[in-house]
């Protein structure tokens, strides 16, 4: 049976919904782990909960793989240390300050300036001119959300943007990382699980605060799913299907709808409303991702 001219094949169709789910499983996240900071769950409980079950699901896989054979020891304690603690507790840290929307803003709409910028500095990818005005253009975005002060003053987020930032800066540097050492899967699941859930569970279990008695046991399942299951391993698959079915520049531009979608939840879910200022800021953010995907587009072909 002949297809129609313009009608999208399967494997378009299962990539575009995989990008759509991709967005959904982030923005989703976002929500998560601001509600698991509101709840008497700490910081060190949340980070508890990712490496520990990501590490039981994980395992059986690694033993099999074996990705340590193939990955120097340098590589390792390298990418460990940039998915470590370090980066999860500025992350969940920056949501006890600020709002959902804030993460998605500062962390998941900054990342293309921060990726940017590092590609320079560690790559030597000089970036063109029309690079630098989408840079721009999200910076702006970005720094028009302080801005709003409908719900959350700047003076109240100020200290959780500046971890989300923080955090961002984190995950730049391993992507620019992953690309430059060429990594599979299996060896970012095998340092962001096991090797730190070996240093950080026995100082969590031993020395540092935790809710676990005072929480609930519907947030302790809602936090489980989504710090330990949704975006390390049902995320990590969506990421690979689309862009083995669309492009990784058609799956970025997906991307650019997590912060809009993040704010949105949050609104929705936590009640934490936004005025024109930060849905005008969110609009402006968004433009300057995209336009910023097409300009790698162009560069790459």
């Amino acid at each position: 049976m002949n297809t129609s001219v313009g009608q999208p094949s399967t494997n378009q169709v299962l990539g575009i919904f995989c990008a759509s789910t991709i967005v959904l499983i982030w923005s989703t996240w976002l929500v998560a782990a601001r509600a698991g900071a509101l709840s008497p769950l700490t910081v060190y409980d949340l980070a508890a909960l990712r490496y520990g079950v990501s590490s039981v699901v994980a395992l059986p896989f690694l033993l099999y793989f074996k990705p340590w054979q193939t990955l120097p020891l340098k590589r390792i304690a390298v990418l460990a240390f940039l998915l470590s603690p370090v980066y999860i507790l500025l992350v969940f840290g920056g949501f006890n300050f600020a709002p959902a929307a804030h993460g998605g803003i500062f962390m998941n709409g900054g990342l293309p300036v921060i990726t940017l910028a590092l590609g320079w500095f560690l790559l030597k990818e000089r970036a063109t001119p029309f690079q630098l005005f989408c840079a721009i253009l999200i910076l702006f975005g970005t720094v028009l959300v302080v801005a709003d002060t409908s719900h959350f003053s700047f003076e109240e987020s100020w200290l959780g943007d500046v971890m989300f930032v923080c955090g961002g800066i984190f995950f730049a540097i391993y992507m620019v990382i992953n690309r430059r050492w060429k990594l599979k899967n299996i060896h970012v699941v095998l340092c962001g699980t096991v090797v730190n859930a070996t240093f950080y569970l026995p100082v969590w279990y031993f020395f540092l605060p935790t809710g676990f008695a005072e929480a609930s046991q519907t947030q302790i399942l809602v936090q489980t799913l989504y710090q330990g299951i949704v975006p390390n391993l049902i995320g990590l698959l969506m990421v690979a299907t689309a862009v083995r079915h669309i492009g990784s520049t058609a799956t970025s531009a997906f991307m650019a709808g997590v912060p809009g979608m993040g704010a949105l939840l949050g609104f929705l879910i936590l009640g934490e409303a936004m005025g024109w200022i930060g849905w005008t800021a969110i609009a402006i953010l968004t433009t300057g991702i995209l336009m910023m995907t097409y300009a790698g587009q162009r560069k790459q072909s």
